[in-house]
């Protein structure tokens, strides 16, 4: 690069785990930017502007930070919104094309959120984090967990997450219970699940959510 081409300013929005820098490789990017990670979380807008005047390029983490048409439109010196995954709603995209501001996306999997729903509901199921903190704190076991074999799961959507997240659950012997605007009994057959009414659905969650309550009022 020739003392003379510009260095672009890149800002990493809303990296509360600093990790944004070892998750993909920056290095195609010396000597021609510098990047500059923002660990915080900025709410009001006019803060937002006032922090992201110098950069030519912004990274945002899917909805953290939105980048609205009032946002846009005080960022003269914006040409770049890079979003993490394949789209973000909180990006105003008509302002960012009627100022020439190309949008870009990055790859995504969905594997994290089913891994973690299930880590939720198996710790849940369990009293993991009562059990451990009893067993840390020098005490033994408190309760017994439930089984979830023969429970019925009900699921809201059944998309890339949610229909990955209903097979685990007939892999764990649960019945599966979905509802979702467009969701037709075909589409969930594919993935095991029985289409029901949105009531029922929550009607399930509300059982589900009394029961833990009453738990923890017994611990």
């Amino acid at each position: 690069m020739s003392s003379k081409q510009k260095r672009f300013r890149v800002a990493i929005l809303d990296d509360y785990q600093n990790v944004a820098l070892s998750l993909a490789d920056w290095s195609v990017l010396d000597g021609r930017a510098t990047v500059t990670v923002f660990n915080d979380h900025v709410a009001d807008a006019d803060a937002v502007i006032e922090r992201l005047q110098p950069f030519e390029i912004v990274c945002v983490m899917r909805e953290r930070t939105p980048m609205t048409r009032s946002i846009i439109e005080r960022l003269p010196k914006l040409g770049m919104i890079a979003s993490t995954a394949n789209r973000n709603a909180s990006i105003d995209l008509e302002a960012a094309e009627e100022r020439g501001i190309q949008v870009v996306h990055t790859g995504y999997t969905s594997a994290p959120t089913i891994e973690l729903t299930w880590a939720l509901i198996l710790g849940s199921a369990r009293n993991l984090v009562a059990e451990n903190a009893s067993l840390r704190g020098g005490g033994w076991q408190q309760s017994v967990g439930d089984d979830i074999a023969g429970r019925t799961l009900g699921v809201l959507g059944l998309g890339n997450v949610g229909g990955a997240v209903a097979q685990i659950g007939n892999a764990f012997g649960m019945k599966v219970i979905a509802w979702s605007q467009n969701l037709t009994i075909d589409r969930a057959a594919e993935v095991g699940a029985t289409l029901v009414s949105r009531d029922e659905v929550f009607r399930i969650w509300c059982l589900v959510a009394g029961r833990a309550a009453s738990s923890v009022r017994r611990n």
